[in-house]
């Protein structure tokens, strides 16, 4: 781990080295981050202002679920930046050099990919939200903010569990496709209350695809909605499930490896 640490701080040097060469592309990058989220935003106060409630959830409160979102989120694709991991590193063998190499292979995939600048995700997501709590009248406790932390971390295990399985699937295939994509815009079902959906697609945000559990369920403890006080405590729980579950199938998937062909 303290490898890992230092290593992480020497990718993130030649990171910025890399990125400030380039100065108007990295800030025009930043904007053009900063402008989807505001676009989803927008999107969020347009619906209200046609329907008052969403099947009894507020506008102020869909805004403050939205905001926690993003905050997982943008921590998830700073360190796992699996987007193109079928191309770079298995349609064009970089998984042999990786290989190669003394340190556990996942961390080093992760440290190829970091992308500091998704912090703003995190800022974002915390002006939101705290935009929303203003507007609702919240109240918090001390220990709600190590709540917080900790329920954050979960989330980003989920993100992190969910999308190093299906990276790993590369490793039983060698088509340029994936199912990436897909499920990237399951994941944004995750943004909303799940009891606005059918009982199918709510089961599938719980248990086979938990994205309920990087946006309502977390935020429904700070929205003091109780009805939803089991699910913000399994939490945690659903997080060490399924970055186990993403490790697992990982390693297995290292195991059936056999390297770039011809």
């Amino acid at each position: 781990m303290l490898q890992v640490l230092r290593l992480f701080g020497d990718y993130l040097s030649q990171y910025f080295k890399t990125r400030l060469a380039y100065r108007a592309d990295f800030f025009g990058e930043l904007v053009s981050n900063l402008i989807f989220e505001l676009i989803n935003l927008v999107f969020i106060v347009v619906v209200f202002q046609h329907v008052p409630l969403l099947n009894d959830w507020s506008r102020d409160e869909i805004i403050f679920i939205y905001g926690y979102f993003l905050i997982p989120y943008a921590l998830f694709t700073m360190f796992f930046g699996f987007w193109d991991f079928n191309e770079r590193y298995i349609i064009r063998g970089e998984m042999d050099r990786v290989l190669t190499r003394p340190i556990h292979n996942l961390a080093q995939v992760c440290l190829e990919s970091i992308a500091p600048d998704r912090i703003f995700g995190v800022f974002s997501g915390l002006i939101i939200m705290g935009y929303a709590a203003i507007k609702l009248e919240l109240s918090f406790a001390w220990y709600d903010l190590l709540l917080f932390v900790g329920l954050v971390i979960s989330s980003v295990l989920i993100y992190a569990g969910v999308y190093t399985a299906i990276a790993a699937i590369s490793f039983f295939s060698d088509s340029r496709t994936g199912i990436a994509p897909m499920i990237w815009n399951i994941q944004n079902y995750g943004r909303y209350p799940v009891d606005v959906y059918n009982g199918v697609i709510r089961f599938i945000l719980t248990w086979i695809l938990p994205f309920a559990f990087v946006g309502l369920y977390p935020s429904a403890y700070f929205l003091r909605k109780e009805e939803w006080y089991t699910y913000t405590m399994l939490t945690p729980v659903m997080g060490l499930i399924f970055f186990s579950l993403g490790l697992f199938v990982w390693n297995w998937g290292i195991k059936r490896y056999q390297g770039a062909g011809s």
